[in-house]
């Protein structure tokens, strides 16, 4: 059997278990792909050149024994390799973090938020910070800024200690242990968020997948703005005078517009849609 033929009757195996994709792929495909190459120990963004390569017994048998794990555990992929991939860069993940898939880090890395910046842009801020997968994509777009990365979770900031030692910028990300901007004063020339905004009506219908990761990463409340409603209020405070917010709220751009009416609100193009990211000027909040 060809890794390519191995691949394809891995992946009917997750669609025929109705497994659910969303943490790194988008279709069963995709996801066989990543877990049959990483169970075989093989690049994963060679498929091509390796697509003929005949694959043993033995390895056959170590792909489908990952794959079997996949769905009977629903765990997302990368909780079971250890490893999620963000624009191109490696990431350590384990069950203490969601897996990293932000919005923000399309504008991070394609550099469209360097219009709203300046020559004296040299604090930036990602809170909710996880995995620390923003804080270390900030870091790595601009060079002279200092990054402070915050999170109420403990256990997510060991796992983001993991990864800024693995990118080696230790030196500028400094892991901040707070319940939202308390221990963050700032001031801010950039503030990156990626809280939690999933709304109860739909957490309560969330995936296994999904129901696998840390709850108080993604519940937002009610309407899903509970947090968001406390940022917004306390993040001109930690701001400088041109700063600016980059948020991301998924699907509640319908909760978002019913709680904050009168705010003027700069959508971001992603490959997900024009609703699911959005800027915020520190005029703009104070207003």
């Amino acid at each position: 059997m060809t890794l390519l033929e191995l691949i394809q009757a891995q992946s009917a195996r997750l669609t025929e278990a109705g497994v659910s994709f969303g943490h790194g792929t988008a279709n069963a495909f995709d996801e066989a792909a990543w877990l049959v190459q990483w169970a075989l120990g093989l690049p994963l963004d060679a498929l091509d050149e390796q697509a003929a390569r005949v694959i043993d017994v033995h390895g056959i048998a170590q792909a489908g024994a990952l794959i079997e794990r996949r769905i009977t555990t629903r765990k997302p992929a990368a909780y079971l390799t250890g490893e999620a991939w963000l624009q191109g860069l490696p990431f350590t993940v384990d069950e203490r973090v969601i897996v990293p898939r932000s919005l923000i880090a399309e504008p991070l890395a394609d550099g469209r938020l360097d219009a709203w910046l300046s020559d004296r842009t040299r604090r930036v801020l990602d809170l909710c910070t996880g995995n620390g997968s923003l804080a270390v994509l900030a870091a790595l777009a601009w060079p002279e800024v200092q990054v402070d990365a915050g999170d109420l979770s403990r256990d997510a900031l060991e796992v983001a200690r993991v990864n800024v030692d693995r990118h080696g910028l230790a030196g500028r990300i400094r892991l901040v242990e707070s319940d939202g901007l308390a221990a963050l004063r700032g001031p801010y020339d950039l503030i990156l968020c990626n809280p939690p905004y999933v709304n109860a009506a739909s957490m309560a219908t969330l995936p296994a997948e999904y129901r696998a990761e840390p709850a108080l990463a993604l519940a937002g409340g009610a309407d899903g703005m509970d947090f968001v409603r406390v940022l917004l209020r306390d993040a001109p405070a930690r701001m400088t005078e041109h700063a600016v917010l980059v948020l991301e709220i998924g699907h509640e751009r319908e909760h978002f517009e019913r709680a904050f009416p009168r705010l003027e609100a700069v959508w971001l193009a992603t490959s997900a849609g024009d609703d699911q990211l959005l800027l915020l000027t520190r005029e703009a909040l104070e207003a």
